[in-house]
């Protein structure tokens, strides 16, 4: 398979669906001649004209609340918020319409909209441009939430999400996009709500999202130099969320460590935490650990913002805590 970078993967998605359909189209803030904040959408609009990929006003609410009706028409839009952070500027659009339209109108109505945009700390951009805030989404009924770890998990994903008739929230990981990986050559998609086992493990489960999975790599490699075999489950899709591989995980282990890079408070870890103490208790062996950010602001400094993020370190110490 050639070697793609995840950026490289995402644009690829978005070329190959609007080429597939001219249904799909782009808009965001400067998606267009700049190519996308990242980069991701560069040569799209040289390809597929300004009708299609639409350079936006500086305002998520429009960006959105037009999204919605496009959809709701018979559009498939692909509306970018440049950072995750932004989404609260129009969360009315994705909670109280978007989400709820198609029960509202007894299932007549499909909102094929796929909102990609960007999560994580480690860039630099301190606190309002860096925060993971995808349990948010979870919690609303009507939407699903994709989070690639992988240039081929993002293309796979991308394109399920697209031809989804329902809203979904593509989140990207801006450290990852310089990452490489092999993608599949050709059309091909991965399935929303089905988990992917990283690396396969007999002592420990590790249960990692986004760029949390790539940390758990890490120190998997630590720790089997020291004759402790973890598996990494990569649930890929928070919402629906793939319960039964993290289950059948924690079956053959007997312990689970949870890795997100959201603050650890209210994150969604604690729901999966919660499904495995509900469904599975007396298959564990140890208490759930749990590892995410504190509860502060992203910070600007790099020392302090290192800190911030949960390390492979980190990750070896949990699990050794485990005995």
């Amino acid at each position: 398979m050639p070697e793609m970078t995840y950026s490289e993967a995402i644009n690829a998605a978005l070329r190959e669906e609007m080429q597939r359909d001219p249904k799909v189209y782009i808009l965001g803030e400067d998606v267009g001649i700049f190519g996308g904040c990242f980069g991701v959408t560069k040569g799209l609009f040289e390809e597929f004209g300004p009708g299609r990929v639409i350079d936006t006003p500086i305002s998520e609410t429009a960006i959105i609340g037009t999204s919605v009706g496009a959809a709701a028409a018979g559009l498939r839009p692909v509306p970018e918020i440049m950072f995750m952070d932004f989404m609260a500027v129009c969360l009315d659009e994705v909670f109280n319409q978007a989400a709820k339209m198609r029960y509202m109108f007894g299932g007549r109505a499909k909102i094929p909209m796929t909102v990609r945009t960007v999560c994580g700390a480690g860039f630099g951009a301190a606190a309002q441009h860096s925060q993971s805030l995808e349990a948010w989404f979870t919690h609303i009924p009507g939407l699903k939430v994709v989070m690639p770890s992988t240039p081929a998990d993002a293309k796979g994903l991308l394109i399920s999400a697209i031809r989804d008739n329902n809203p979904v929230m593509f989140i990207e990981h801006k450290v990852l996009y310089g990452t490489s990986g092999p993608v599949p050559e050709g059309e091909y998609t991965i399935p929303l709500g089905k988990a992917d086992i990283k690396r396969e493990g007999k002592d420990v489960t590790i249960v990692a999202t986004s760029m949390m999975v790539h940390k758990a790599l890490a120190a998997a490699e630590t720790l089997a130099a020291e004759g402790i075999e973890v598996e990494i489950v990569d649930p890929r899709t928070i919402l629906p969320l793939d319960k039964d591989t993290i289950l059948q995980s924690v079956a053959k282990t007997g312990k689970l460590v949870i890795v997100e890079e959201a603050v650890k408070f209210g994150g969604f870890g604690g729901e999966i935490a919660a499904i495995v103490t509900e469904e599975a208790f007396d298959l564990l062996d140890a208490p759930i650990k749990r590892i995410g950010a504190p509860f502060v602001p992203v910070p600007f400094s790099p020392v302090l913002e290192n800190a911030y993020i949960p390390s492979a370190g980190s990750i070896v110490n949990t699990v050794k805590s485990l005995g």
